[in-house]
């Protein structure tokens, strides 16, 4: 039996505010990455700084805000706000529980509450200044890890008031990190859409909205609305939707105080449950809720006095009630459905005429398929008892798991690969699912496929995302495949199937391609693991004649013992993302249609290849 330290007073041990937040990040940012997925830290630091110059702006104080990020690494924001208090900027970015937030006068209805934010960025920084200028003066601080290492006295200056933070992320915590503009701008326009007459500058790049959500929805809308998006706006409450032609399932984009709650809450519940009230009571008809909401898009925005949200990252609402002991999130948004929707309908029959043509199909379409899914969902369930294709893991995204974030489902080709990774997989939060061989080609197929392909049905069985994402079990859906022409095409099949049936997975971010080495070159001291013919090249020259090369040809090479590393913290992941302008068709019509010359140019720039030795 193993013994344990005695339990005395010099194991209790006192953390400093930077050290806590250094040695417990997850508690503050949700969890660290490399930039990779929009969930990952970097971005988290990003929000809370442009959080605070967003409040500024809702207050009515400042009417842009410039961000500039170098390299992919470096950020400065700079607003024009009122700027903090001379007197307390030290205070406010590094002494916890410090700030203006707490009084309800100042920041009504602010996103920052906890007086944590700012502080989390400079712990997290290897380097952080915060500058503060108000009617005339200039107030500098630069801290690195969250220790003051310069305190400058108050200096005169012509510039406008404001406050200017410039902050870089700590490489021995985010490794090997880069910021992506596509994240990034992302980001910036949903400020954009939900701040109107906002201006946020984004290297030198200008985004603005002046119709709000309704432009959100437009802009992000793949295919085509069945009638022109429903935007109204109410108190602390707006909201814009409509319904699209051949979509699967629901989508949403809702917000809270100007933070995008990517996993909902109670706001979003609401507006759910009501307008699937409120059309029934427009049309007199007792319709099933999901013939109502299949295919809707809905962007939905709520201001709330003292949100409280789930975890520090803020990306679901848990607050009953509009206010302290106000009325309650639930009867608010329903009573502006009940008033707004309803009126809407009446002015506009055109609008109520598509939308009910739209249910009736949706329901014809259930029907047809009910005996269907009863089948399929009857024999996965009897093949997922003896299902060796899937390896699932303890904690899943759809639970309250504080290690939510990093549940991870591998979907790898054979059973070579798919065991490599099992064994090297972490149980608690990493998932595998082997495909037999090559999966079907789905392009232009209809959702039937998905209960009538065994392997496809299995698939969107294990990840639960019949319906909606709502219960998705995986944060991070990767796809392991070689890297040849055989893995290319596979990673390409699996990527129509997500995009033909359940486009919303790849839009929120959830899909990955697994980036493993392409060598192993090292000595009798050193191993470095090469991605590309650079990384290579240069650890031959670094080793010298004693360099030991292997060349891995499929993931089945790569022993189990190597693999954690390659799924471990320092995991490297390629994005799946569909860019602002893409659509939905035509990226599906170049990846798997017919066989063009472009797209064959497309497949052979994008292996990994390089040559044999």
């Amino acid at each position: 039996m193993e013994s344990t330290a005695a339990y005395t007073d010099d194991s209790i041990v006192k953390l400093k505010w930077n050290e806590h937040i250094r040695l417990r990040p997850g508690m503050y940012i949700g969890k660290l990455g490399d930039g990779a997925s929009q969930d990952d830290g970097i971005y988290v630091l990003l929000k809370e700084v442009i959080d605070n110059s967003i409040d500024e702006f809702v207050m009515g104080n400042g009417k842009s805000i410039d961000i500039q990020i170098e390299d992919d690494r470096s950020v400065t924001v700079r607003d024009y706000g009122r700027g903090i208090p001379l007197g307390k900027v030290v205070e406010c970015v590094s002494e916890m529980n410090t700030g203006a937030k707490y009084d309800s006068k100042v920041f009504k209805k602010s996103v920052g509450l906890n007086g944590v934010g700012t502080k989390a960025v400079n712990a997290l920084s290897t380097a952080f200044c915060v500058e503060s200028v108000r009617d005339g003066q200039k107030k500098r601080a630069r801290f690195a890890g969250g220790e003051l290492i310069e305190d400058c006295p108050l200096e005169p200056t012509n510039e406008k008031n404001g406050t200017r933070i410039s902050f870089t992320p700590d490489e021995s915590l985010f490794v090997n990190y880069r910021y992506l503009p596509e994240y990034v701008e992302k980001m910036l326009w949903n400020y954009a859409y939900l701040n109107r007459g906002l201006t946020l500058v984004y290297n030198k790049t200008k985004i603005h909205s002046d119709n709000g959500l309704q432009e959100l929805l437009e802009n992000n809308i793949d295919g085509k609305p069945l009638y022109p998006v429903v935007y109204i706006q109410d108190e602390d409450l707006e909201y814009a939707f409509t319904h699209v032609e051949n979509k699967y399932g629901e989508e949403y984009h809702s917000f809270v105080n100007g933070q995008h709650t990517t996993q909902g809450g109670t706001h979003q519940a609401a507006f759910r449950e009501a307008f699937v009230r409120t059309v029934k009571e427009f049309y007199k008809k007792d319709y099933d809720p999901s013939d109502i909401r299949t295919s809707l898009v809905a962007a939905v925005s709520i201001k709330v006095i003292e949100p409280v949200f789930e975890s520090q990252t803020k990306t679901k609402l848990g607050s009953l009630y509009m206010e302290p002991n106000g009325e309650t999130i639930r009867n608010f948004v329903a009573n502006s459905l009940k008033k707004n929707v309803d009126n809407f309908l009446h002015i506009h029959p055109e609008v109520a005429e598509a939308l009910q043509r739209k249910i009736i199909e949706a329901e014809k379409e259930r029907k047809s398929m009910a005996d269907l899914k009863k089948i399929s969902r009857e024999s996965a369930k009897k093949v997922s008892l003896h299902n060796r294709k899937l390896r699932d893991c303890r904690v899943h995204y759809n639970s309250n798991d504080e290690r939510r974030l990093e549940t991870t489902i591998f979907i790898t080709e054979g059973d070579s690969a798919s065991g490599s990774i099992t064994k090297s997989r972490d149980a608690n939060t990493q998932a595998v699912f082997s495909l037999k061989g090559k999966p079907l080609n789905s392009y232009g197929l209809t959702q039937k496929i998905v209960y009538q392909n065994e392997e496809f049905n299995l698939l969107q069985s294990a990840l639960n995302i019949g319906e909606d994402l709502e219960g998705l079990r995986y944060n991070n859906i990767i796809v392991a495949t070689d890297a040849d022409t055989d893995g290319m095409h596979i990673r390409l099949l699996l990527l129509t199937f997500f995009l033909q049936f359940f486009p919303d997975v790849v839009k929120s971010g959830h899909v990955y391609i697994l980036q493993t080495p392409l060598f192993r070159v090292r000595d009798k001291q050193e191993t470095v693991y090469c991605y590309t013919e650079e990384e290579r090249l240069a650890a031959i020259e670094r080793f010298g004649n004693k360099a030991e090369i292997t060349r891995f040809k499929g993931l089945g090479e790569i022993s189990p013992n190597e693999f954690k590393t390659f799924i471990g913290p320092q995991m490297r992941l390629e994005p799946v993302m569909m860019k602002k302008d893409d659509s939905l068709k035509d990226l599906l019509a170049f990846y798997m249609g017919s066989n063009t010359p472009d797209r064959q140019e497309f497949i052979l720039q994008n292996l990994r290849t390089s040559v044999e030795e």
